[in-house]
């Protein structure tokens, strides 16, 4: 009889084996939304993350742009469990006091328009009711007829019905067809093309000050300041969707500051909560009036611990000069990418951004296996098609940071570099 072996089971095996059995049990109970990379997280600090085997990562994505201040910022910590401890959802019949802090920093600090917010569970959320307000105030003033949206190709605004309407993607809207209604899309950086959609029924122009899914397309200065003149000129509302480019991601707190012009209605999210849900739509008395009780609402929306989560980021930012600390690292990711390009001109076919909102467009398919590469080499990265990588790091990476992933970039395209000359001959 053959003797059995009985094989002693590391710590490392039982952590494997957890990240395949979690792996595996997400697959099977949760729906099949998200193409899943293979790791799980376990734990974060600032801009690096721990998988359950306890391997290190640097995150170069920052959930999608939600971690600005970092992962598990302490001071946001802080605040949330000192008011988790209090009162969490006391329902909107009723103020909160982070709920009105949090309203009045917002306010501040977008002087000029910002005089009354809207608290929302998420970015989707918060353009929906943009959506809602714009058409309201417009039908409001100048009958049912006034209530047609341009959005911009390649945008992305979310995924919830009215928010894909405006969503000029036929691949992520084809599926959800019939689409609401009221929709034109115009092309980015076209004032002709943005003049041939507008007419008597337009109430408003939505649009990014950067595409962030669309591949990191950024809105030319001249271009949003033509937008901004079209609009008041034909009173229209010119509505930023910020979700992405808001709170310091483009070099300055919003991303309209970089362009000398203010919106009618601003949407901001992600990075607003520090890893908490929230979105909100910022706008000024007059037109946030076409709000009145029962037009409106969200059950969960600026709930206090949300709330007070965002009071914190907003006080982080202030108190450890995030945004001039970012600026400099932005312009020494971007040189460094460029170099990149100078290097690989065979393979990169583009690198652009603003800020720390920055991509990389390749002359070939090669997005996907650069970004599963990088996991195994424990760099969290983006892409935003197969030939695109998007990088939203956590606004407090730091150099050294920036200089290990140019390591493994650098070795990493030297391979491809190889492939690509290979195939030309």
């Amino acid at each position: 009889m053959a003797e059995k072996v009985n094989k002693v089971i590391t710590k490392d095996d039982k952590n494997k084996l957890k990240n395949i059995d979690i792996y595996s049990e997400g697959l099977k109970y949760l729906m099949n939304t998200y193409s899943r990379l293979p790791v799980v997280f376990e734990k974060a600090a600032m801009q690096y993350l721990w998988d359950v085997e306890g391997k290190k990562y640097t995150d170069f994505t920052s959930g999608y742009g939600c971690l600005n201040v970092g992962h598990s910022n302490k001071e946001v910590i802080s605040a949330l469990k000192n008011q988790i401890s209090k009162i969490i959802q006391p329902s909107n019949i009723y103020f909160s006091q982070p709920q009105v802090k949090l309203a009045k920093l917002l306010c501040s600090l977008t002087a000029g328009f910002g005089e009354k917010v809207f608290f929302a569970n998420s970015g989707t959320e918060a353009i929906e009711g943009a959506i809602k307000l714009a058409r309201k105030y417009s039908t409001d003033k100048y009958g049912k007829k006034r209530y047609e949206i341009i959005s911009f190709y390649n945008s992305f605004h979310g995924r919830t019905l009215g928010a894909l309407s405006a969503t000029a993607q036929t691949k992520k809207q084809s599926p959800f067809e019939p689409l609401l209604q009221g929709f034109r899309y115009a092309s980015l950086n076209d004032m002709d093309s943005v003049k041939n959609e507008v007419n008597d029924k337009t109430c408003a122009i939505l649009i990014e000050p950067v595409q962030g899914e669309g591949g990191i397309n950024v809105t030319d200065k001249k271009f949003m300041k033509e937008l901004r003149d079209l609009c008041t000129e034909k009173d229209i509302l010119l509505v930023l969707d910020e979700i992405q480019t808001g709170f310091g991601r483009t070099g300055k707190l919003f991303a309209y500051e970089n362009y000398n012009i203010i919106p009618d209605i601003m949407v901001v999210a992600k990075s607003l909560g520090g890893g908490m849900p929230i979105g909100a739509i910022i706008s000024n008395d007059k037109i946030s009036a076409a709000f009145s009780p029962g037009t409106h609402g969200s059950t969960f929306g600026g709930n206090a611990a949300s709330c007070a989560a965002g009071v914190a980021v907003l006080e982080y930012f202030k108190k450890h000069d995030i945004i001039e600390a970012s600026n400099k690292q932005g312009i020494y990711f971007l040189s460094e990418l460029n170099n990149l390009k100078d290097r690989y001109e065979n393979l990169i076919k583009e690198v652009r951004g603003m800020g720390l909102m920055l991509a990389v467009e390749f002359k070939y398919p090669v997005a996907d296996e650069i970004v599963k590469f990088g996991l195994k080499n424990f760099f969290v990265l983006n892409k935003v098609s197969d030939f695109t990588i998007r990088f939203l790091p956590p606004l407090i990476i730091e150099r050294k940071d920036i200089k290990n992933l140019m390591v493994f970039l650098n070795k990493t395209l030297k391979g491809f570099d190889k492939n690509a000359k290979s195939k030309k001959n």
